[in-house]
């Protein structure tokens, strides 16, 4: 018996097509609606064995009632999984998944940022439109002088450091709060990044890079990871690069850094609080987001909504990801995937 899968938010543009062509080559009926997943919209999941959901409300009441409608399953089609209350999931017997993809994409995004930042593109591009030609302010950096930090060196993380290598510039990594990791050594070094970077702590990388990526997930351990006292520590004029997790950063913190000038740039392709704005038309809308404001007011932010990872090859994978955990779930297999105790 085929496994069936109610796919909340799937996009008519380019997700629906994927699933048609992928669900029959792996056995998988589907169902689907464009609208995000609430205790009104949930009985559109009866009689399926698993939900897929982009990042939304997956708190405690929202997985209790999908398990009342007989669901065995949630599988996140985002690396990130945070949003999904596991506690609950595992003691109603119910499983996780989240999806993996190419790490090509978010990590050229990442430097695409980097390098925007440092040679001040979003200023210089809104200057242009105002036929503001002159050079003044306009001056930047080149990367190949610089030390780049990055945090987190899972597929990602790696990528965006070989990637940096042919730049020139000195690299430093840290890898944290990854804990099967940790059990060996605090700083998770690496082999392949041994070879083109140096792992240092967490405190030496704050302190000595240029530019401060980030590329770990978001967990209780490292909520903030970057507020006032990192901030503090970390060069004069560090421009910070976040294509991970909103709640990584101190939103407050950070405008604040920005303001006095300590913070020289941030490239941000993730907000806290951005649930409900990301991925939604607010054309016209009062949107009660004062940090998004404040950020958006400032020449030396770059913001980009979420779109890091949106390539056809990333979206492809998502989706085929999210057909495969859910079979492998019903049929009782492993999958990498598997997040559900993690």
């Amino acid at each position: 018996m085929a496994t069936k899968v109610f796919f909340y938010t799937l996009r008519p543009y380019d997700e629906l097509g994927i699933a048609q062509r992928l669900a029959p080559k792996l056995d998988v009926e589907f169902g689907s609606t464009q609208e995000y997943p609430t205790l009104e919209n949930a009985e559109l999941a009866k009689g399926y064995d698993a939900v897929s959901v982009t990042p939304c409300d997956m708190s405690a009441p929202m997985v209790k009632r999908f398990h009342e409608l007989g669901v065995k399953s949630i599988c996140c089609r985002s690396i990130g999984y945070d949003h999904v209350d596991r506690e609950t999931a595992r003691e109603l017997g119910m499983k996780v998944a989240n999806v993996d993809y190419p790490p090509n994409g978010v990590a050229n995004f990442a430097i695409m940022l980097m390098l925007m930042s440092l040679r001040k593109a979003g200023h210089i591009l809104k200057r242009g439109e105002a036929q503001d030609y002159s050079l003044q302010g306009k001056i930047g950096r080149d990367i190949s002088n610089c030390t780049v930090g990055v945090i987190g060196t899972g597929r990602i993380g790696r990528t965006v450091l070989q990637h940096l290598s042919g730049f020139g510039c000195r690299l430093l990594a840290y890898d944290l709060f990854t804990p099967q990791a940790l059990i060996l050594s605090p700083l998770y070094p690496n082999d392949e990044v041994k070879k083109i970077a140096e792992y240092v702590p967490l405190e030496t990388l704050l302190a000595e890079s240029d530019v401060i990526t980030l590329h770990t997930n978001a967990t209780e351990e490292n909520h903030h990871l970057i507020d006032t006292k990192a901030i503090e520590s970390m060069k004069p004029g560090v421009t910070i690069i976040n294509t991970a997790r909103g709640k990584l950063i101190d939103s407050d913190a950070l405008i604040a850094g920005l303001e006095s000038g300590k913070i020289g740039a941030a490239g941000l392709d993730v907000l806290e609080n951005e649930n409900g704005l990301y991925y939604y038309n607010r054309m016209g809308d009062v949107i009660p987001n004062p940090e998004l404001a404040a950020l958006r007011s400032m020449p030396n932010v770059i913001l980009t909504d979420h779109t890091a990872f949106y390539t056809h090859e990333d979206v492809e994978s998502m989706v085929r990801g999210v057909l495969e955990s859910a079979a492998a779930f019903e049929k009782g297999q492993p999958t990498r995937h598997d997040v559900t105790d993690l």
